[in-house]
């Protein structure tokens, strides 16, 4: 079996007067996150692990932040496409963990609801979705609460 492993990393910064989503759903919070998009740091973490492990680049390729039609996306539908990208080239999606740094808010009780909404995105169990949440104990932006950043880990396999 040909089994492949891909890693994601992705950041944004807090800005005011925007909606925070994180793992496809909306937190509430007194800042969200910068972005072309939706700026959903962990969607975007994982869509870069499922095209790396792919072969299939990163999500800027796919999806440029110079393009109209990505502006304010909802980074649910890049998802939903990055799955479709990997199947395409014959690759069916094993599982994934995913680790969200940030200092506030406090993230653990979404988790649950953000699992549930990435394996409905991705057609997948959710027992195949790990997220974590941990904060950077006050180092660097993520500790001065300047934004959020996330890391992911996923398995697929050649059908």
């Amino acid at each position: 079996m040909n089994i492949r492993v891909g890693f994601g990393y992705d950041v944004h910064v807090f800005a005011p007067e925007r909606e925070l989503w994180l793992g496809g759903i909306k937190i509430e919070h007194s800042v969200g996150l910068l972005g072309h998009s939706d700026a959903d740091v962990l969607i975007h973490a994982l869509c870069d692990a499922l095209l790396g492990a792919a072969n299939l680049r990163d999500i800027g390729f796919h999806f440029p932040d110079t393009s109209g039609d990505f502006k304010n996306i909802d980074s649910k539908i890049l998802l939903r496409r990055t799955m479709s990208l990997i199947r395409e080239k014959g690759y069916e999606f094993v599982n994934a963990d995913c680790t969200v740094c940030a200092e506030e808010p406090k993230l653990n009780p979404h988790i649950p609801t953000m699992q549930s909404c990435l394996s409905e995105v991705m057609t997948v169990d959710i027992d195949t979705i790990s997220i974590k949440a941990t904060t950077s104990e006050k180092v660097g932006f993520v500790g001065r609460k300047e934004g959020i950043a996330a890391y992911a880990t996923v398995l697929i396999y050649k059908r």
